[in-house]
């Protein structure tokens, strides 16, 4: 549909020590994700904190890491759960979305994760898997589960600020990855098992309508997984099982750039960081590594709306 976009390697920022490797451990969620195989680590959910460090969590291990911007990684917190996302909110503290408990609340001052959000009214979460912060406070996080084409009962909700909590889209193929356009009135969701991101429109009244797909991709083992938005409201697509991310204009949705791992096809998440918020940290997950890219690459603007 698209000529072949302008396409960068990016480079190792950071490895998980051997030390943190689980090895010859058991793991439930390893079991049912990946059954027979070892995975030591298993990286997703980057996000920055107001000092420029890297956070990350690892799923199966129920464990969250912090990346000084010199690369040295140290280990912050570990509990019983399955951490897949985590943002920053304005006090500091963070909010994780975890496969086995709900929403979480980290303070990375005492190391602590005690529960947020743990059921919509009586009935718990399918398996939450990411989130977005607005401006305003209010949390947006998908409950994936194992949904998929299969079953497509996953579902996108709202909590707000004041504590209520909607659910604004339910019959979801894994919604999974999600972020919010520079103006907060597009969401973009990302349904892995569909291999598609939506585009849904946020009515004044904060209903969402008219959604649709804004981007088709084909081939991989997976599909997209974590989402940014870059300084031009590009749109920037982890592609998880395809070894890359894609950075997609803002406008009509052609592909602008595309990010190659030298490591493994287990892209899945990605930040913006560094000087002026301009490199993309991305999360090669079974490997576990971190790795970025410059997106401000010569002859890229060519190529924006």
């Amino acid at each position: 549909m698209f000529a072949a976009p302008p396409a960068v390697m990016a480079e190792v920022f950071a490895e998980i020590p051997e030390k943190y490797r689980k090895r010859g451990a058991h793991s439930h969620w390893i079991d049912v994700q990946f059954p027979g195989l070892e995975i030591p680590t298993f990286l997703e959910g980057p996000c920055f904190d107001a000092a420029g460090n890297l956070w990350i969590v690892d799923i199966p291990w129920g464990r969250i890491f912090k990346i000084l911007p010199s690369g040295e990684v140290s280990l912050e917190a570990e509990y019983d759960g399955h951490p897949n996302g985590l943002k920053f909110l304005a006090d500091g503290r963070a909010l994780i979305a975890d496969g086995h408990n709900g929403l979480m609340l980290f303070d990375p001052k005492r190391g602590s994760v005690e529960p947020y959000l743990t059921r919509d009214l009586l009935e718990p979460f399918l398996g939450i898997n990411d989130l977005t912060v607005a401006r305003n406070g209010d949390v947006y996080f998908t409950d994936m589960g194992l949904s998929g084409l299969q079953n497509p009962n996953g579902r996108l909700y709202r909590l707000s600020l004041d504590g209520k909590l909607e659910c604004l889209l339910d019959n979801l193929p894994s919604p999974n990855g999600l972020v919010l356009n520079k103006s907060e009135n597009v969401l973009y969701l990302a349904c892995t098992r569909a291999n598609a991101v939506w585009k849904c429109p946020i009515m004044p009244d904060g209903t969402m309508r008219k959604v649709g797909i804004f981007v088709q991709l084909s081939g991989g083992t997976s599909g997209p997984d974590g989402l940014a938005i870059d300084d031009e409201d590009n749109l920037v697509v982890c592609h998880n099982g395809f070894g890359a991310v894609w950075m997609f204009s803002a406008i009509v949705g052609e592909p602008i750039l595309r990010i190659n791992s030298p490591r493994g096809i287990f892209t899945t998440n990605c930040a913006f960081g560094g000087e002026e918020g301009r490199t993309l940290f991305i999360t090669e997950s079974k490997t576990g590594t971190v790795l970025r890219a410059d997106v401000t690459v010569p002859g890229r603007q060519l190529y924006l709306r």
